[in-house]
């Protein structure tokens, strides 16, 4: 039996933490240690584990404390009322986990909880798959490829996100904890390969990847749609953060700006911009995104559609919302990855 669970958010008043309990193949002396087959073997060992369903998760955080059982796909996902708080001197808070299963020696593990600070002044929402890092969604096999087998080291960041990601985690004074939520059409499959991908690139980490629960079937042989996936965990951190404003960044290839749209006529007060990466230069897209702009005009929201980490970054510092610093490093960082590309 092995635990995994990820990595937790939460406010001053509630905390959620999900994990999946699960038993994988282990891999045979056959197997070489590093090449092709390796590859492929954690490849299939990621997509092969079986979740153990009914398996009892005991969690405490601080001194609260909650027991919640795995579904049939063996993930948890606990929701912790913060009846007694959390000390505010540090933002990420480690969790105890308890699992026990029947014919199971039982496990302990460490889960980490991102709760922001009281004067956290602003939210960050972002698509991951062609926002952060190249993907290739339009292309769908190739899409699988990388999602899938890609090595961490080999993904590509897009030039100047990670500088503009810690310069909006870090805020104007240079020494804020802001949250950033990432939201991926992946399953939790890969969240292992993601998060290594995001500490090599030096992107903040989160607190937490969002992404989706597979759990194929032949009655149901598809996943999810990944626009209600996102839809859905938008609206969900929206109304766990309160009044907390916030910036939503994601792509021109798929339907970005157009979940981006909705959330914007939902809660138009408290979308401050949003960030359009273009990966593409289809003018029917340009015009789609334009007629959404146009649209919602009569909202504070501000759209900033390029393909340049740069222009958002300036924009960013413009509203205040990141140090002169920040957009020095981001600056930096482009030109740098210019001159390789030279």
């Amino acid at each position: 039996m092995m635990v995994n669970p990820y990595r937790g958010y939460g406010s001053q008043k509630q905390a959620f933490l999900m994990g999946r309990v699960f038993h994988q193949a282990s891999l045979g002396r056959m197997i070489p240690r590093r090449g092709m087959l390796r590859d492929t073997a954690d490849v299939v060992r990621r997509i092969a584990r079986r979740g153990l369903a009914d398996a009892s998760v005991e969690i405490c955080l601080g001194d609260n404390r909650v027991r919640v059982i795995t579904d049939r796909d063996g993930y948890f996902n606990a929701h912790i009322p913060l009846t007694i708080p959390l000390s505010l001197e540090v933002s990420w808070h480690y969790a105890e986990v308890h699992v026990s299963a029947v014919d199971e020696h039982p496990v302990r593990i460490q889960g980490e909880v991102y709760v922001p600070p009281p004067a956290t002044d602003l939210l960050v929402i972002s698509d991951i798959d062609d926002t952060v890092m190249f993907t290739g969604v339009a292309e769908k096999f190739r899409m699988l490829y990388r999602l899938f087998v890609e090595k961490p080291h080999r993904r590509t960041a897009f030039p100047g996100v990670a500088s503009l990601y810690q310069a909006l985690h870090r805020g104007a004074s240079g020494h804020s904890e802001r949250p950033i939520l990432y939201v991926s059409r992946g399953p939790w499959a890969i969240y292992e390969v993601l998060e290594t991908f995001f500490q090599l690139n030096r992107i903040p980490v989160g607190p937490i990847l969002f992404l989706r629960e597979w759990g194929l079937t032949l009655r149901h042989p598809w996943p999810r749609r990944a626009e209600d996936h996102k839809r859905d965990v938008i609206k969900h951190m929206l109304a766990l953060f309160e009044d907390m404003p916030c910036i939503l960044i994601g792509d021109s290839g798929q339907h970005d700006p157009e979940i981006y749209a909705d959330i914007l006529r939902a809660y138009p007060e408290r979308i401050k911009a949003i960030y359009i990466r273009r990966v593409d230069n289809k003018s029917s897209r340009e015009r789609a995104i334009q007629k959404l702009q146009e649209q919602l005009s009569h909202t504070a929201c501000e759209w900033v559609v390029t393909d340049d980490s740069g222009l958002m970054a300036e924009h960013a510092y413009a509203k205040g919302n990141i140090s002169i610093y920040g957009l020095q490093a981001v600056r930096e960082d482009v030109a740098q990855e210019r001159k390789l590309d030279c």
